[in-house]
């Protein structure tokens, strides 16, 4: 990868992009109160097994198709698969800030580079973060593998700092824990470029109910 499409990759996955991704937890707040996560070990425990199973390696997927279907200019299946990740939502929290993250990008994107705003058209509903993610990654000829690792490092620095922040955990004890995931981070990489779409799943039901519960806890730093 050149250093140009370097460039693009490092603003699109930065933690300084203002979408709003540092105000959700992905219902680590209430697992952090019900004490279900209280250390470092615990916390990359939770992170590798979302990163094997759970449903930030569907929203990868997701986003490498909308990758795929931006640069062959099918509109159609840039809907489709929009539609078919607001339904693998499995609540309103989760739902929502994809809904949000996905707005925020896509219209940061139009105001950067608006003509950009014609792909995001196809979009007839609500766009999601990881479509909104991969059009801008097929705008900018960001390499698919590039892409979809940068798109895993983003999550988990954004849940690394909720981390820091709710257990708490030091800068330097955060910083270790993104250094143990590399391993976890270059294995399902590969496992994610190659998926069927028949083979598109997740398993996270700690997720789901994480989520539900963090919809009426009490006090909240994070909106999931």
């Amino acid at each position: 990868m050149n250093l140009d499409k370097l460039l693009y990759l490092l603003q699109l996955a930065s933690p300084a992009l203002p979408i709003g991704a540092y105000s959700y937890s992905e219902g680590l707040e209430i697992l952090v109160e019900q004490g279900v996560i209280c250390n470092e070990s615990q916390l990359q425990e939770w992170m590798e097994q979302s990163l094997s199973y759970g449903s930030v390696r569907l929203e990868a997927a997701i986003a490498l198709r909308a990758i795929h279907a931006t640069i062959k200019g099918d509109r159609q299946a840039l809907n489709d698969w929009n539609d078919w990740s607001t339904a693998t939502k499995e609540t309103s929290e989760l739902r929502a800030a994809s809904w949000q993250m996905g707005r925020s990008l896509s219209r940061l994107l139009m105001d950067i580079q608006p003509q950009i705003a014609d792909i995001f058209q196809a979009c007839k509903r609500d766009c999601n973060y990881s479509i909104a993610y991969g059009i801008a990654a097929a705008y900018w000829e960001i390499p698919p593998d590039a892409a979809i690792v940068a798109y895993l490092q983003s999550w988990a620095t954004n849940l690394m700092t909720a981390g820091v922040k709710l257990i708490p955990l030091g800068q330097t004890t955060g910083q270790q824990l993104l250094l143990n995931l590399h391993p976890t981070l270059l294995r399902v990489t590969p496992e994610i470029l190659t998926l069927a779409d028949e083979e598109l799943s997740s398993f996270s039901w700690g997720l789901s109910l994480a989520s539900m519960a963090h919809e009426t806890q009490y006090t909240r730093l994070f909106r999931s």
